[in-house]
């Protein structure tokens, strides 16, 4: 089976495929430039529509046993790993991956994460019971008390372009898995996929109104998803920028909120460092997505003794790298997203000159003929007052900054309105430890850029409100019930 076009695609709304009130639009391949297909543009109307069948819906659904959601998600899990290079084939044109990321990252962590959400054991979200030893009234007054976890209700899920699969899915199956429904609204980059995975959802058995989609380029798409009263939970990612007008809304009608918003990770290598896996792992901003993820290391810190080495071994690894088009075996780093993501990208690399950043790899577009490239690009001698330093840049665009001992090194690490994911880079794992356990970050990678898909995640600071991944997005998507009784 291979990836077909689509023509044009509906929306899902209550277990139904409707065509738009708003017309549709192109979704454009950013290797190619060619139209991938035509994406639905919602109304307010209709985004409401699905967010009264998620209401209708979450009765039945949230009556149901843990164990028939499991099977549900189960068989979706099945049925997207049973179409893995279609699916794979699409996110790429969406998203201009590679095909090892397509497949690997995006789909297969797709199908993953709705395999392991129908595994949820009861310990994970059970809450052990508390017992007082003495009521209001004294002893002949002792209670009981049991806290149990319930689902939230009606969650729309706002999506990020950089992996339409993960991402979603992410949200969906735990979501779902506590006995909430959803609404989402993807990324208008690359919403196609999203809705693979709805039909996937569909064939694999979850009810009319349990799983609704919609997208629309237009601002008002978002909001309403937002704020219909009928949603009693968002879950965004994306900018921070968008984040806090999202929490706005949410606050004034005291919604629950999870936002995994912006980074600008910090990698403190120290002089003790080995600065191959050092390199490595921090030139992974150039190839995974080209840049485009939040939890990318693009602010090294890096101590005076290994400063030059560092920078020297960075840019060559830089330079090495194949970019073009995502199809071909050997191509490691894609496009961006789109045009003027490419412009808006290259416009923070003349700030970082006009700052005097020196420019010591990339900087400039490599010559093809379509798509919308920028090239590794590594800028030494950096200050952490520059914009380049203190602003997502979300490409593959790496800044360097020396520092002195230990102490700077921290200090310039949490100088910064980010705090999602930082790295550290030492020979001696006590020092790395106790270097990251400094860091005012939701995360801290020690010698690695990987990450433990079982642990917490989310940030510190302007990098978002919650956490998720594992069990702990079991405890988001829920909420916390006291029940009492005499004792």
């Amino acid at each position: 089976m291979s990836f077909k076009a689509v023509d044009r695609q509906r929306l899902f709304v209550g277990g139904s495929w409707a065509e738009p009130d708003g017309g549709y639009y192109a979704v454009v391949d950013p290797a190619s430039e060619e139209t991938v297909g035509w994406a639905p543009e919602a109304s307010r109307d209709q985004v409401h529509a699905a967010c009264a069948a998620a209401r209708e819906a979450f009765g039945p659904w949230s009556g149901t046993s843990p164990q028939e959601r499991a099977a549900v998600l189960g068989r979706a899990a099945d049925i997207i790993r049973g179409h893995l290079v279609p699916y794979a084939e699409l996110a790429q044109a969406e998203t201009g991956a590679t095909t090892g990321t397509a497949r690997g990252m995006q789909v297969g962590v797709g199908a993953a994460r709705f395999r392991r959400y129908a595994r949820v054991e009861p310990a994970e979200w059970a809450i052990p019971p508390q017992i007082n030893e003495a009521g209001p009234i004294g002893k002949a007054g002792v209670m009981g008390a049991l806290a149990v976890r319930q689902p939230v209700g009606v969650v729309t899920c706002i999506t990020s372009y950089n992996n339409p699969w993960a991402n979603p899915a992410g949200k969906i199956a735990p979501a779902l898995a506590m006995g909430n429904t959803v609404v989402v609204k993807p990324a208008p980059q690359d919403p196609l996929s999203v809705y693979r995975m709805a039909e996937a959802l569909e064939a694999a058995g979850a009810p009319p109104g349990v799983v609704n989609v919609v997208s629309g380029r237009a601002v008002e798409v978002g909001e309403a998803a937002v704020s219909s009263p009928d949603v009693d939970m968002v879950s965004f990612t994306g900018s921070t920028a968008v984040g806090q007008r999202i929490a706005e809304v949410c606050g004034r009608d005291m919604k629950r909120q999870l936002m995994e918003l912006g980074g600008k990770g910090a990698a403190v290598v120290l002089d003790d460092a080995d600065l191959g896996s050092a390199v490595a792992g921090i030139g992974t901003t150039f190839s995974f997505y080209s840049g485009q993820i939040c939890t990318a290391p693009t602010r090294v810190l890096a101590q005076r003794g290994v400063y030059d080495r560092l920078v020297e071994q960075l840019a060559a690894y830089a330079e090495r790298l194949k970019v073009g088009d995502p199809r071909e075996r050997d191509t490691v780093v894609g496009p961006l997203i789109s045009a003027a993501h490419r412009d808006r990208v290259e416009a923070y690399v003349e700030l970082g000159r006009k700052e005097g950043a020196v420019v010591v790899a990339g900087g400039e577009r490599p010559s093809l003929d379509t798509g919308f490239y920028v090239t590794p690009t590594l800028l030494a001698d950096c200050t952490n007052d520059m914009r380049v330093a203190r602003e997502e840049i979300f490409g593959p665009v790496v800044v360097v900054i020396p520092f002195d001992d230990e102490d700077e090194g921290v200090a310039l690490a949490n100088d910064s309105d980010y705090g999602l994911i930082d790295y550290v880079w030492s020979g001696d794992v006590a020092r790395a430890f106790r270097v990251a356990r400094r860091l005012r970050a939701g995360g801290v990678g020690v010698n690695t850029v990987g990450r433990n898909m079982e642990a917490p995640f989310g940030g510190f600071k302007r990098s978002g409100v919650g956490r998720d991944v594992g069990s702990y997005a079991l405890h988001a998507y829920s909420e916390v019930q006291a029940i009492v009784w005499p004792g």
